[in-house]
């Protein structure tokens, strides 16, 4: 018995541990054009700064790494280059994402007609 409450609680602290590791690493997207001023984005329960051609995320969630964030990200401020936090978003994922964008400048381009 009491070699599962160690086991448990040593899960525990694993657990818990390992949240504030995540934490310090931030979401940064890369814009295939810059902003014209600087913006914020709220996307995956965390904020996105973005300044010219980069918006950052530097208190990210679990959620904030993620496709919907991205898309979010992607339609506030357009086509993405890249998405990485403690990995790089993959290019099929990456082009999912910039869907959004695509099709919201297509959509501002019949509007102006």
């Amino acid at each position: 018995m009491k070699l599962l409450t160690l086991a448990a609680a040593c899960a525990a602290v694993a657990t818990l541990s390992a949240a504030p590791a995540f934490a310090g690493q931030p979401v940064v997207a890369k814009l295939a054009q810059p902003v014209t001023q600087a913006t914020k984005v709220i996307a995956g329960d965390a904020v996105f700064s973005c300044e010219g051609d980069t918006c950052t995320a530097n208190a990210p969630t679990s959620q904030t790494f993620s496709s919907t964030a991205c898309k979010t990200v992607a339609a506030k401020v357009g086509t993405l280059v890249s998405f990485t936090g403690t990995k790089s978003m993959d290019d099929a994922r990456l082009g999912a994402c910039n869907s959004v964008a695509v099709a919201k400048a297509a959509g501002s381009q019949v509007a102006n007609k």
